[in-house]
């Protein structure tokens, strides 16, 4: 990955982390505390943390994945068996998905991405969740004198 983003997998995590942490003026384990209080109060941080979480899961697949390849080439001979080569491709596959999910982190942490100043941006603003009702959910009031309307069933005529 670019951006001085290390090859070892390792610092992708930890790099990120820093950014997160730097921009946010709070280590991580608060910055998540601080989300979990108040959810709603830094939708930016909610998504960071969120994404955060995903990537450090991903990693934590992908150590497992890689652990699991190490400890069936070691027994390997010359030649690679089909289920060491499975374990090969869950290694890619989850690399695929660690990397996806850093830069889902990186492109959250820049202000200036792509498609966060245009109209897709507002768009995608206008589907987060919302703080209230997008509608008026009380009854209008009503001029002093005006009479409540009354439903059919209980003026007692049928409706037609």
């Amino acid at each position: 990955m670019s951006d001085g983003i290390s090859v070892d997998a390792e610092d992708v995590v930890g790099v990120l982390t820093e950014r997160i942490e730097a921009r946010f003026d709070m280590d991580m384990d608060h910055l998540q505390a601080a989300v979990a209080a108040a959810p709603t109060a830094n939708p930016d941080a909610t998504d960071i943390v969120k994404w955060h979480g995903h990537l450090v899961a991903a990693q934590a697949v992908l150590n497992r994945a890689e652990d699991d390849l190490l400890t069936a080439l070691e027994t390997q001979p010359n030649e690679v068996d089909d289920p060491t080569m499975g374990l090969a491709h869950r290694v890619n596959a989850a690399v695929a998905t660690r990397d996806g999910r850093a830069i889902v982190v990186r492109w959250l942490l820049d202000p200036d991405a792509l498609g966060k100043k245009d109209l897709a941006a507002e768009s995608l603003a206008r589907l987060r969740p919302r703080t209230g009702p997008a509608v008026q959910t009380s009854a209008p009031q009503r001029p002093p004198g005006t009479p409540a309307p009354t439903s059919a069933s209980r003026a007692g005529g049928a409706v037609r």
